[in-house]
């Protein structure tokens, strides 16, 4: 990969035309120098690592924005390329990125608005340019909240005269999208945080928090009889509620609290164990409107493979979670997902974690006695050495997955340029589930993103559907979309279409689920070689984390998971180290350059001290 954190990762929108142009093309990557065999012993063998990621598949993307003259549009605070080490034709490289800057919105559009699926005949560009933007801007993401002010600025400037001659507000084009692309940060899986979830916890625990803020999820939507509208969760949401009659209130009310300590009362619902939870629902004399909105909404399960225990486990987990830091269960990561793993990689390299970017591995050497591994060899030919050794699913060769029977996560990404739900605020962060028209399919879960989350530019929306994949992703979710969104042009559109939202832009993608997958699957893995999955469907990160601790405490019984760090002033330097001050060390365990300009930027944001003292 030429870039970091795997399907965890996000990318600006430029870097996410990269990303796709990458998976849309099969050719794989041969290796011709082969000096590195050279490194391995008369008593050692190897396991060649996969050299192409297979876990996306089935990318086609779409726009439906106005495409006027998006092939002369620059990025705006879009950094110089950076030469690539090895690649071929790099002078060829640099004359292009002359002429047009940056490579992939200049090829692209133009493609897209003739042949949407057909992206790939494009005139070829350099993906690790692309993501090089992307990469950089990450790396150093305490300089890019001012540096995007600045380009936000750049850009309401130069878009200004068009707005006035159309007299059109939220009117936004491509090439607007283009000129803002560092202010999106689109993130290839789409999940929110429980706030009583394993990985908030672990976030205080550990101290990683320090690294990121959040944002509540304000809304949680429900779609039904064709239309979408809220769902009341809390005691006060629900008794304010003008959807609901006084009796549907008090039933509401009553089931809720009986979902909080259902263990204290098994009479209510052992005899519906085996039943399923849309069924035991259907004896609680609920009306079919709360039915839904619980099934759906609150307990979030399938109406036919959820039995009754797994519903009232999922309810009352939603409802603890109710309160502790707003009105929903939900947080949201600003800047996305994709800035959890790097919180953690921050953490680490302050206590001397170390990461080799653009550092591929060919393979893993094994000793041919004891059948462990020894060591790996990078694409330098450099051979590192090791006790443990971590492989993410995706470097595995399909010799090593012979026995591995994979599931596939559907997945869309959309720009649009309104709420599903139109309120007074434009500020919303909501979650709607879909529930499918099928019952042997899953729903669709939709997560809305504004702008506050700094995931999109101005006057968009950034909308990620997931669902477990039954045929290809855009086979699974196009529906959904064309329920809730208009996908015609603006010429195009009927009236009964000018109420949705307007989709600009869309990707469609199946993305590898190995979660999991049993180790002893697996053909030929010696024992001091631990598998990670990529992310799984869940909304949560709950799997993630759980995983996480059962390969440490495997490589390291004893030791207790990501314990909390020392203060700084606890740390006892040795008298011949050098003080921390002159080192720089101290800058990255006390000062917090992100969230500094984060908090000025992020109105309504949940910041990392009121979790530290809900502990």
């Amino acid at each position: 990969r030429n870039y970091y954190g795997g399907n965890w990762a996000s990318f600006s929108f430029s870097g996410l035309l990269s990303w796709i142009k990458e998976n849309q093309q099969k050719t794989d990557t041969s290796d011709d120098c082969e000096d590195w065999r050279k490194l391995i012993l008369e008593n050692e063998e190897v396991i060649s690592l996969s050299k192409k990621d297979k876990t996306i598949q089935h990318v086609e993307d779409f726009c439906f924005g106005d495409q006027d003259s998006a092939e002369d549009v620059e990025e705006a605070g879009a950094l110089p390329k950076l030469p690539i080490f090895g690649a071929s034709g790099a002078e060829g490289v640099a004359q292009e990125s002359e002429k047009e800057c940056p490579p992939m919105e200049s090829a692209l559009p133009e493609a897209e608005s003739q042949e949407p699926e057909k992206a790939t005949g494009t005139k070829p560009a350099s993906a690790m340019e692309g993501n090089d933007t992307e990469i950089t801007s990450k790396n150093e993401s305490c300089h890019s909240t001012a540096l995007g002010e600045s380009a936000l600025e750049l850009g309401k400037t130069e878009a200004a005269p068009s707005e006035i001659s159309a007299q059109e507000p939220k009117k936004v084009t491509y090439s607007q999208i283009v000129r803002e692309g560092r202010r999106f940060n689109i993130d290839l899986v789409s999940k929110l945080l429980y706030s009583r979830g394993l990985l908030i916890d672990l976030l205080i625990k550990s101290n990683v928090s320090r690294y990121a803020e959040f944002k509540n999820a304000t809304r949680i939507l429900a779609f039904r009889e064709g239309k979408v509208e809220q769902v009341p969760c809390s005691r006060a949401d629900v008794f304010n509620s003008r959807q609901l009659a006084m009796v549907e209130k008090r039933m509401l009310m009553k089931f809720l609290t009986f979902c909080l300590d259902y263990e204290q009362h098994p009479d209510e619902y052992q005899d519906y164990e085996n039943s399923t939870f849309a069924q035991f629902l259907r004896t609680r004399k609920l009306t079919p409107s709360l039915q839904h909105f619980i099934l759906h909404s609150i307990a979030m399960v399938s109406e036919t493979d959820c039995s009754t225990l797994e519903g009232l486990q999922a309810t009352k987990k939603f409802l603890q979670c109710l309160g502790r830091y707003g009105n929903t269960p939900f947080l949201f990561p600003l800047y996305g997902q994709g800035e959890i793993p790097q919180c953690f990689c921050r953490m680490c390299a302050v206590f001397g974690g170390i990461y080799c970017l653009r550092h591929s591995v060919q393979c893993l050497v094994v000793d041919k006695e004891s059948g462990r591994c020894k060591a790996i060899v990078d694409h330098f030919g450099q051979r590192i050495s090791a006790n443990y050794f971590i492989v993410e699913d995706s470097y595995l060769s399909e010799s090593i997955c012979t026995n591995v029977c994979y599931r596939q996560i559907s997945r869309a990404v959309l720009i649009t340029d309104q709420s599903v739900l139109n309120t007074d605020s434009e500020q919303q962060v909501s979650i709607l589930t879909v529930p499918p028209v099928d019952l042997r399919k899953a729903a669709v879960c939709v997560i809305e993103l504004c702008s506050s989350t700094m995931t999109c530019m101005k006057d968009t929306y950034l909308v990620h559907l997931t669902c477990p994949s039954t045929k290809t992703a855009r086979e699974d979710l196009e529906p959904v979309v064309q329920k809730l969104f208009n996908l015609n042009t603006e010429k195009e559109t009927e009236n009964e279409e000018l109420e949705k939202p307007r989709v600009l832009w869309a990707v469609y993608f199946n993305m590898r689920d190995s979660s999991g997958v049993d180790k002893n699957l697996y053909d030929g893995l010696p024992s001091n070689v631990y598998v990670c999955s990529g992310p799984d469907s869940a909304l949560g990160n709950d799997c993630a984390v759980k995983q996480a601790e059962t390969i440490f405490h495997e490589m390291f019984p004893t030791e207790e998971f990501c314990p909390p760090p020392p203060n700084p002033e606890d740390i006892i330097y040795d008298e011949d180290e050098i003080a921390p001050e002159e080192s720089g060390f101290s800058n990255s365990p006390e000062t917090k350059p992100e969230p500094s300009t984060e908090e000025s930027s992020s109105g309504g944001s949940t910041a990392v001290k009121k979790e530290d003292n809900e502990e």
